[in-house]
């Protein structure tokens, strides 16, 4: 049986590309969504056209209240359609960023921030640990700004800190089950994010190029091309390491 990856937030921007790569390489997958079912359907048809399986759940990754219910529906879906109880890999990826200067940031921002890229996942990931194999791969998403500065991102970059230390307590702590845990943190990246502003403001963009060893700034498939190889079955031994595809950003 073909093995299956969970991403969230894998109906646009980064996560879409990764599901692309992985269902390319034989992976099934299961996708959530915020609120944009076609999108999300889309992406499951997208993957279909590589000869895999996938669904669509939606999931709001700050309501933790309802991951309980998330489970059994996820759990209902891989009885039906695979015939199977669990999931080979787990990969954090939804959220949002706020780009705002530290003085102005509101309280609302930085919870919103919380929910989104720390609380959520930490809560998630507990809630699912009964459904990833043993043996299993685990994958959060944390930014190359956890290394690199750019004003206004303290929030964003603060939580992404914290996804790097829950991702290595989390591969010692399931060690026992043979679980590896690692951080992916991808550089800038020309996407919707942040109301698509590396993508599209030119100057940020060359700036970036500037100050990128290979020259330009990445692209969706160098992001979702990564996850793929880390994720391969010959990556299995990588474990607790934060792996940042930026194509050697301010180096």
């Amino acid at each position: 049986m073909n093995k299956i990856a969970l991403i969230t937030g894998g109906s646009r921007g980064l996560g879409r590309s990764m599901a692309h790569h992985l269902a390319a390489n034989g992976r099934d997958i299961i996708l959530t969504y915020h609120s944009n079912h076609q999108a999300a359907r889309d992406t499951v048809d997208q993957i279909e056209q590589f000869g895999q399986r996938a669904i669509a759940v939606q999931l709001d990754i700050t309501q933790t209240m309802r991951f309980a219910e998330f489970v059994t529906q996820l759990s209902s879906h891989l009885s039906d359609t695979w015939q199977t109880a669990q999931i080979d890999f787990l990969i954090n990826n939804a959220g949002s960023g706020v780009f705002q200067a530290f003085q102005s940031t509101t309280e609302t921002q930085f919870d919103k921030m919380v929910d989104e890229h720390v609380k959520g996942p930490f809560f998630l990931t507990q809630a699912l640990l009964p459904l990833i194999r043993d043996g299993g791969r685990i994958l959060n998403v944390s930014s190359g700004l956890t290394r690199m500065t750019f004003p206004g991102f303290s929030a964003y970059a603060s939580m992404k800190s914290a996804v790097e230390t829950l991702s290595i307590y989390l591969a010692r702590e399931l060690g026992e089950r043979r679980i590896s845990v690692n951080t992916l943190a991808p550089g800038a990246i020309e996407t919707d994010f942040g109301g698509g502003y590396v993508r599209d403001t030119a100057e940020v963009n060359q700036h970036l190029a500037d100050i990128t060893a290979l020259g330009r700034v990445g692209v969706p498939d160098d992001v979702g091309g990564a996850v793929a190889a880390i994720l391969a079955d010959g990556a299995a031994w990588i474990n607790a390491q934060r792996i940042e595809v930026s194509g050697g950003q301010n180096i």
